[in-house]
């Protein structure tokens, strides 16, 4: 009777730990989907809207951004930080694409990052572009939504 039991608890412990499993996976996945939506959904607003609106939009309130070797510190500073970075006339661009994401267990922090181009063209149509990689931090809000923590 006593082995009935134990591989009877085996079995159901067994089960439980298999279906959290599977439910924890399926949450990972959903949220690294969110995550990768959001990003589009700020590229596409830095596109349509510009780059410094979209940037306030999906900034958490103590955001920070690391530009030209200086950290910019929550919106406020970074609206500042916008409003100082005036093309002069001419037209900024600034398009990414996440390459990969991850996000914590927990499901409260995420990560992307992947290839961007800035491209500016001055008054005289001349433009110059610059490439590289970004890496921004995710983190979900008390709404579920995500914002951007670092960038």
């Amino acid at each position: 009777m006593k082995l009935f039991q134990l591989t009877f608890y085996m079995i159901l412990v067994i089960s439980i730990l298999g279906c959290k499993s599977e439910q924890t996976e399926a949450s990972f996945e959903k949220w690294k989907e969110e995550i990768v939506d959001t990003e589009h959904a700020f590229a596409a607003m830095a596109k349509a809207e510009g780059i410094p609106e979209a940037f306030l939009a999906y900034a958490a309130e103590d955001a920070v951004l690391m530009r030209n070797n200086n950290l910019v510190k929550g919106k406020k500073e970074m609206a500042d930080f916008f409003e100082n970075q005036s093309p002069g006339g001419g037209e900024l661009s600034l398009s990414w694409e996440p390459d990969f994401v991850d996000v914590a267990r927990s499901g409260d922090l995420g990560y992307t990052y992947g290839k961007f181009v800035f491209s500016m063209t001055d008054s005289t149509g001349v433009t110059r572009e610059n490439a590289g990689v970004f890496h921004t931090v995710w983190k979900r809000q008390a709404d579920g939504s995500w914002k951007f923590v670092w960038d």
